[in-house]
């Protein structure tokens, strides 16, 4: 028969997280995000000192659940009272825990951004993809890309080496955040982010400019999941705004937040299509997006004789310029 701790481990696995093989009762346990390196610490759970409840999530997409064991009898009344006490008072220390580990990424984020130089385009990594920097810089020979949120906010920051290895910066706010291609009617990241020269100086966020001009109403989004897909869209789409949601998991909130800031504005959610991958998640999460976001959903059309291996537009873009045609 399982123990309360074997099924606490369980219902963390449910959700895509890998919990530790050991469990102490009353203790905040820390272990890998969903999809993060071995040393990453974003996962977290804590089961409570009765073994009977506990909570568990993910730093790094935001989100947090709460279990409760099976009961043989009926919770009494002061039983229940007791439990709601104990998840409120986790659910408010971890919300405050998550709050100031953001503040502190978003601070970093900053710092490392004000330290950042000029991309040139021969980055290995523009070069493959066969686009333009688009506001990325450059740290430490690696290219570094603002994630910023829909309040003006830089939030965290996007690494992409050479070899296209990515991460972002650790404690960062991730969900219903993007990475912005410049669109230079609306805004520069100067005047996002203040310019290199005066790095303390920062000015209106990009949406309150565009909310100044009258072709807002009738701005076309696009969403995509990668930045290198969004910088391909941006230069095919010049009078569309196109935002890199960094993952397929964000693309949801990201769609949401767009439209609850542009009720009237044709979205486009621009999916992957991750043929070679069990369920597909990039349409999978590319429609569910769209679906909830009263958006429109556009996918790549492939030729016969196009590679399987293959996800993306910049793939598609990429493939269709490349030597054998």
């Amino acid at each position: 028969m399982k123990t309360n701790i074997s099924k606490f481990q369980d219902a963390i696995r449910t959700s895509g997280l890998e919990p530790p093989a050991f469990i102490e009762t009353g203790r905040l346990h820390r272990f890998p995000g969903i999809g993060k390196r071995p040393d990453n610490r974003a996962g977290w759970c804590k089961l409570f000192e009765d073994a009977r409840g506990g909570c568990f999530g993910d730093w790094s997409s935001g989100f947090t659940e709460y279990w409760q064991a099976k009961q043989t009898r009926p919770l009494s009344k002061s039983e229940r009272d007791t439990f709601t006490r104990r998840i409120k008072a986790e659910r408010e220390k971890n919300e405050a825990q998550l709050q100031t580990r953001q503040n502190e990424a978003a601070n970093k984020a900053q710092a490392i951004w004000h330290r950042s130089t000029t991309t040139n385009h021969d980055h290995p990594y523009l070069i493959r993809k066969k686009i333009n920097p688009n506001g990325a810089r450059l740290y430490k020979e690696v290219l570094v890309l603002p994630v910023m949120n829909f309040n003006t906010k830089l939030t965290s920051l996007q690494f992409i080496d050479s070899n296209g290895q990515k991460r972002l910066l650790s404690g960062g706010r991730k969900a219903g955040c993007f990475i912005p291609t410049p669109k230079t009617d609306f805004f520069s990241f100067d005047s996002i982010f203040g310019s290199q020269s005066s790095p303390g100086k920062s000015s209106a966020y990009c949406a309150d400019i565009a909310y100044s001009h009258n072709e807002i109403k009738t701005l076309r989004i696009i969403i995509t999941e990668g930045w290198a897909t969004a910088c391909t869209l941006a230069e095919h789409e010049p009078n569309a705004w196109v935002l890199a949601a960094i993952d397929a998991g964000n693309l949801k909130t990201v769609a949401l937040e767009a439209r609850k800031r542009w009720p009237h504005s044709e979205i486009i959610i621009a999916g992957d299509d991750d043929r070679l991958t069990p369920g597909n998640p990039g349409v999978t999460k590319a429609r569910l997006a769209a679906t909830s976001a009263d958006a429109l959903l556009a996918l790549p059309q492939w030729p016969e004789n196009a590679p399987d291996t293959l996800t993306d537009f910049n793939d598609l873009a990429t493939w269709l310029t490349g030597d054998h045609l």
